[in-house]
């Protein structure tokens, strides 16, 4: 199932560089933020379309909050997109 919001969240530049970060692993949002040159509200606010998105998941450990990939979502679209681009051959024909 593709949805607007996995796109919406992976056209911005900021939010990919955030997902790459956390394809190494779980970080916590200071140390996503030592990586970003933007401040705290705009993080926010990118963490908050990720997570609309369902591309990542956060966890609160103390009072540090820790975001993690979702990846099941990356499989879905990462099927979805080859079911869509699928070139299928019967009876000689492309369909």
């Amino acid at each position: 199932m593709l949805r607007s919001e996995v796109f919406r969240a992976l056209a911005d530049p900021n939010r990919r560089r955030i997902l790459a970060l956390l394809k190494g692993g779980s970080r916590s949002a200071g140390e996503i933020a030592e990586e970003f040159p933007i401040s705290m509200a705009s993080l926010s606010h990118h963490y908050g379309v990720l997570k609309a998105a369902d591309l990542i998941r956060s966890e609160r450990r103390g009072q540090r909050i820790v975001y993690s990939l979702n990846t099941s979502v990356f499989e879905d679209v990462a099927s979805s997109l080859a079911d869509l681009f699928r070139v299928e051959k019967s009876d000689g024909g492309v369909s």
